[in-house]
């Protein structure tokens, strides 16, 4: 492959990859074997503010590339524009005898990361309504005598592994999302609050065990 071919090859590829993703992916053709690496085809440059012939990269500066940097592809780096932008970076090398030319694909997803911001503000909220609707103990406390009646023993009765199914059940139930449901759970279970928790955690652990065979 010629040099006029390589360069066509990505040129068209750049062009392509540009128009499939949009004025937010910029493209463009690097001439690698210069150490200033010009530029010489871009696509969608608004996104860097830079046009052919142009020896910035997409980070402002002009500095030269290393040897080892000129020849080796680099795929989905995170960078910044001086104003600011957030770039996700790839670079794709096309070398032969008389040639190096590399394809770069700037995608620009600030505007991303602002409706991330909005997207989580929407889903925040301050509490659970089940726990802010029944604050005092009668919601727990029904809650649990459900569970204890599944089990069929008096506490005094109940064994660890009668415990840790109470516990399981009421964690189904989303009992633990009521507050100071964990002072209640282990007065009424003659336990302490660390044993609450530890079973808890065993159940968590269960859980991730079943989840991986």
């Amino acid at each position: 492959m010629t040099r006029e071919e390589a360069f066509e090859f990505l040129d068209r590829t750049a062009r392509g990859i540009a128009e499939m993703f949009g004025s937010s992916c910029e493209t463009l053709v690097h001439d690698m074997e210069n150490p200033a690496h010009p530029i010489l085809s871009i696509y969608n440059g608004h996104v860097s503010g830079r046009t052919v012939g142009s020896t910035m990269d997409i980070m402002g500066t002009t500095r030269d590339l290393d040897e080892t940097a000129s020849t080796t592809d680099f795929v989905n780096l995170f960078a910044t524009t001086p104003s600011g932008q957030q770039i996700k970076s790839s670079t794709f090398h096309m070398i032969g005898e008389d040639y190096n030319l590399a394809l770069g694909i700037n995608f620009d997803y600030s505007s991303l990361v602002y409706a991330n911001r909005i997207l989580v503000d929407l889903m925040s909220a301050d509490a659970d309504l089940q726990s802010a609707l029944y604050q005092g103990d009668a919601g727990i406390a029904e809650l649990f005598n459900d569970c204890l009646a599944v089990v069929g023993k008096p506490v005094t009765a109940l064994t660890k592994k009668d415990r840790l199914r109470i516990i399981a059940l009421l964690d189904q139930k989303n009992a633990f999302s009521y507050r100071k449901s964990v002072p209640f759970v282990a007065k009424h279970l003659q336990v302490s609050r660390y044993t609450i928790y530890k079973y808890l955690g065993e159940l968590s652990g269960a859980g991730d065990q079943e989840g991986e065979t």
